[in-house]
C-alpha cells in the first residue's frame, strides 16, 4: 500500500518516517520528495508497506500525530496519472499578433 505522507517539516528523515510507521508494521519503502534542483524537502513523502492491513492501521494510528512540531497529514496515495493538465503540446497560449503595441509599422503617428 502507497501512503502520502504531507505537512512534514522539511528537517524530517527517511529513517525518522521509517520508524513511525514500522510500528505498524513493515516498511519497503519511504520516498521523501525533494526540489529538483536545490534538494531540500518539499514537505511531503511515500511510504510503501506491503500489507493493506498494516498500511491501514498506520494511517488510522499515525493520522494527526506530530512530528517535529508539525502535524503531518496521512492519506491512502492516489494513483499517479500522467495527464498534468495542460494541452498535449508545449509553447500553447500565445495569440497572434504583431507584439508591439504601435501600429503602422513603429512610427509614431502624426496628428
Amino acid at each position: 500500500m502507497n501512503i502520502y505522507v504531507g505537512n512534514l517539516s522539511r528537517d524530517v528523515t527517511e529513517e525518522e518516517l521509517r520508524q513511525e510507521f514500522a510500528a505498524f508494521g513493515e516498511v519497503s519503502a519511504v520516498n521523501i520528495i525533494k526540489d529538483k534542483y536545490g534538494g531540500q524537502s518539499r514537505g511531503f513523502a511515500f511510504v510503501e508497506m506491503p500489507s493493506k492491513i498494516e498500511g491501514e492501521a498506520a494511517i488510522a494510528g499515525l493520522k494527526g500525530k506530530t512530528l517535529q512540531e508539525r502535524t503531518m497529514d496521512i492519506n491512502e496515495a492516489r494513483p499517479r496519472t500522467d495527464s498534468r493538465g495542460g494541452h498535449s503540446s508545449y509553447g500553447g497560449g500565445r495569440r497572434g499578433g504583431s507584439g508591439g503595441g504601435r501600429r503602422g509599422g513603429g512610427r509614431p503617428r502624426r496628428y
